[in-house]
């Protein structure tokens, strides 16, 4: 693939679109998961980090059926290797999605809540979500359905 092919396979509208759209579901999924485990009182960041794994396979499985679909083979074994391969490629981005929430979380730590629920944590677990999606994005898009090839 030319390197103006390469660029405009990886800055698809379409294809941003869909995997937008099925961060928002792992959005969903991560802070559900992870107010709930906070408010039982699970220490932040491993609610943070249980949030993000949850949202991490939802989301592999709805981009492999959605977003890259046309990318790489079928079956149990390849989806299975698709899968850990997806865990390893978005260690950066979780790593940069814990790194903005705990910035976030403990460095301006604002008292924020709504009927007894620690709103900051939500805001900074989509702050956190915000910038390791755009992270996620590439690295997925080159690593685990291998869009460049």
């Amino acid at each position: 693939m030319s390197d103006d092919g390469a660029l405009a396979a990886l800055a698809s509208g379409t294809r941003i679109g869909q995997f937008v759209s099925v961060g928002v579901v792992g959005f969903a999924f991560d802070i559900a998961t992870s107010t709930a485990l906070r408010e039982l009182g699970v220490f932040p960041e491993v609610a943070a980090f249980v949030g993000i794994e949850v949202a991490v396979v939802v989301m592999f499985l709805l981009n492999d059926r959605v977003t890259f679909a046309e990318e790489g083979l079928g079956g149990l074994a390849p989806t299975l290797r698709r899968l850990a391969k997806s865990n390893v490629v978005r260690a950066g981005g979780i790593a940069v999605q814990l790194l903005v929430f705990t910035a976030l979380y403990r460095g301006l730590a604002l008292p924020l809540s709504v009927a007894g629920i620690d709103l900051w944590f939500v805001v900074s677990r989509a702050g956190g979500i915000g910038v390791g999606m755009i992270v996620n994005y590439v690295a997925e898009s080159v690593f685990t359905w291998r869009v460049l090839d």
